[in-house]
């Protein structure tokens, strides 16, 4: 898959299998267009003694909190990992994805843990349906918004690979600074 180079292409989602870069990615072009101000946050693995346990949010401004991990206690799990829902809500309220300033938003990831809360699926619906520009990570196989989100008209797709994820942070500035 790679990018329709639509005029009203608005949202830039990066897809891919798990370990290919889509983080690293983000993080690259969250520095590249520092100068965009952009809103957001990025996922970051917990690992104890090289093994991972869970994953933290990282926002933005550097605020940090907890997404899921092996040892919390929730009733919301996905594969071996329980989802803080309450944390996660707690930590999106402190993003300001609502002023009317920010006109790049920046999130890694829509994934199935993300799903599962309420109040990111209507930030992620509000921030698709405004006129604001949308870069995100979105898992490679998902629920039924996510498969939704990536036939949008106003979505171009990316698909990282190991071949082409050096050269897919010019590809997508280029789409960036098209718009």
């Amino acid at each position: 898959m790679s990018a329709d180079n639509q005029p009203n292409t608005t949202n830039l989602l990066i897809t891919g299998p798990p370990g290919i870069g889509k983080t690293t990615l983000i993080k690259a072009l969250a520095e590249a267009l520092k100068d965009r101000q952009p809103v957001g946050f990025y996922t970051s693995e917990v690992r104890e003694h090289g093994v991972r346990k869970g994953f933290e949010l990282v926002s933005l401004t550097r605020k940090r909190g907890m997404l899921a991990h092996i040892e919390i206690d929730s009733p919301y799990r996905i594969g071996k990992y329980r989802v803080d829902i309450d944390g996660f809500d707690d930590f999106l309220d402190g993003i300001n994805f609502a002023t009317p300033g920010p006109s790049l938003v920046i999130i890694d990831e829509i994934g199935k843990m993300e799903c599962l809360s309420a109040r990111f699926r209507d930030i992620l619906t509000e921030i698709l349906d405004s006129d604001r520009q949308l870069i995100a990570t979105i898992a490679i196989k998902g629920t039924d918004l996510i498969e939704q989100i990536k036939h949008r008209d106003d979505v171009a797709l990316f698909e990282i690979t190991r071949r082409n994820r050096t050269r897919l942070v010019a590809e997508i500035l280029n789409s960036v600074k098209t718009r």
